[in-house]
């Protein structure tokens, strides 16, 4: 689920970011010069483009193409894909200071050809080869969109056991799917979707073209007001045998898989956009000025500032911690479930202080802060709500 807003503004000018940079200190000298030309492209060629990019349709198609085929040109596609796809192979711990960067603006990771990177992993590992022959290096170059449906209307996102959407198999090996889905990135502009299906007894997971018979995007669902996630139906799709990922039965393993390595991606990414959520808050305090003087002088913006600042500065290390665990494939799941809880908590506060800063102006157009704050609501409950997580922290700690 991607929160970014469907809204059109006249944002102004981005901070430069220059009071903290992206990334642990002590990163590698290329990193930190490729983190910094990553950040100056979505700063000065994705963030002007947001309010056609936010508004969706063809035109938000074309300017998204043209970002694609500069950061092609740059150097900067598909940083952390696998190279045998055509990406560039950064390992996490490498990529995790880009995405600080990338994450800033909800379009950076479309934009700069990361967004794939989740199913181009999970169909990689598990997809048959017919299909990754078929699908990666389109996947992986930008040609081919794809999503991930697992949550229902009617049965709780947390709860995949109850899932209803079926996948029978026919007599000539094929796949049968009848379901409903939402709350679905990018649905609307997919050309392959990822769906979590029951078959027999046990959960599966199949690959469904958009473009198969009985496949049908029922509605767009706002988000807080803003638009990007949609609701599908699954009427007697039928796809071929070599569309199951994985072994039948198999779904919740790859989709744990999956999951742990979008939480901390996400995470990330929510670093970024509290990096800029906090620049616009230090610049509006420096910049506004009332007849006592400027904001900066107040000590309650200055209450508000250090807490922003406090509350980056301590989720960072949880979320490298949890990039760390991952990459070196050891259990990743209390600190994965805390630097979530942590990392979403701390976007909602930063962005909510930088409103506060901003007064009215904060609630308009003509910043990104609607966005951003629209981000950090949604984060609490994306990949599973805080209560979900805490809990399972709680009880995996107390366990021993």
């Amino acid at each position: 689920m991607n929160s970014s807003g469907r809204e059109q503004s006249a944002q102004g000018a981005e901070p430069s970011f220059d009071h903290a940079p992206f990334g642990q200190p002590g990163c590698p000298p290329a990193v930190t010069e490729l983190r910094e030309r990553v950040a100056a492209f979505v700063r000065e060629r994705v963030m002007p483009s947001e309010p056609v990019l936010d508004a969706g349709g063809p035109a938000a198609r074309a300017v998204l193409g043209t970002l694609q085929e500069e950061a092609k040109n740059a150097g900067l596609w598909a940083l952390p894909l696998p190279v045998e796809y055509g990406g560039q192979g950064l390992p996490l711990s490498a990529y995790a200071h880009l995405a600080e960067a990338e994450g800033a603006s909800d379009h950076g990771p479309a934009a700069l050809g990361s967004a794939a990177l989740l199913d181009v992993l999970m169909l990689g590992r598990h997809a048959t080869e017919p299909v990754r022959e078929r699908c990666l290096r389109r996947l992986a170059a930008g040609e081919l969109r794809s999503c991930y449906a697992m949550t229902e209307p009617d049965t709780p996102g947390t709860d995949p056991a109850r899932t209803t959407t079926r996948a029978d198999p026919g007599p000539d090996g094929t796949w049968t799917l009848n379901g409903r889905k939402w709350f679905i990135t990018g649905a609307g502009d997919a050309d392959l979707v990822t769906v979590l299906a029951r078959t027999g007894e046990n959960l599966s997971l199949v690959l469904v073209p958009t473009s198969a018979p009985g496949f049908r995007v029922v509605r767009e669902l706002p988000v807080l007001g803003a638009g990007g996630q949609w609701e599908i139906a699954l009427e007697d799709v039928t796809v071929p045998a070599d569309h199951l990922v994985g072994e039948p039965g198999q779904a919740l393993r790859i989709a744990g898989e999956r999951l742990r390595l979008g939480r901390v991606l996400r995470c990330l990414r929510w670093l970024g956009q509290a990096e800029r959520a906090f620049g616009l808050m230090r610049d509006r305090a420096r910049s506004r000025s009332h007849t006592a003087g400027p904001l900066a002088d107040r000590q309650l913006v200055q209450q508000l500032v250090f807490d922003a600042l406090l509350a980056i500065r301590t989720t960072r290390p949880l979320v490298y911690e949890a990039v760390a665990r991952l990459e070196a494939g050891a259990d990743a799941r209390v600190e994965t479930g805390l630097a979530k809880v942590a990392a979403a908590r701390m976007l909602q506060q930063v962005a909510d202080a930088a409103i506060q800063v901003h007064g009215a102006a904060g609630l308009g157009p003509d910043t990104a802060l609607p966005a951003l704050f629209r981000t950090g609501r949604a984060a609490r409950l994306l990949d599973g709500p805080d209560e979900l997580h805490v809990a399972a922290v709680a009880r995996r700690v107390l366990r021993g």
